[in-house]
């Protein structure tokens, strides 16, 4: 294993305006056991560690998010550009 640990590959997506996500789950020698979110926009890229509570964390706020259920969002449908309930 190296200093960063072991990175296997876990999910790709191929996000709007030519972006890519890969999700690894990241084993280290110590135990510690994390999730690397890394996002390409061209030749730049963001790269997240984060823990098992923060994952989860993460996908409630995206999950409520893509269901329309935050204070704010706005439905894609919305003609008006009100808020949904």
């Amino acid at each position: 294993m190296n200093e960063g640990g072991t990175a296997t590959d876990i999910g790709h997506i191929d996000a709007p305006y030519r972006r890519e996500i890969v999700l690894q789950d990241v084993q280290h020698e110590s135990g510690l056991k994390l999730l690397r979110i890394r996002i390409r926009e061209g030749r730049r890229f963001t790269i997240l560690d984060i823990d098992a509570t923060t994952a989860d964390a993460l996908a409630d706020i995206l999950t409520r998010w893509s269901r329309g259920e935050l204070p704010g969002h706005v439905s894609a449908g919305s003609v008006s550009g009100e808020p949904t309930e």
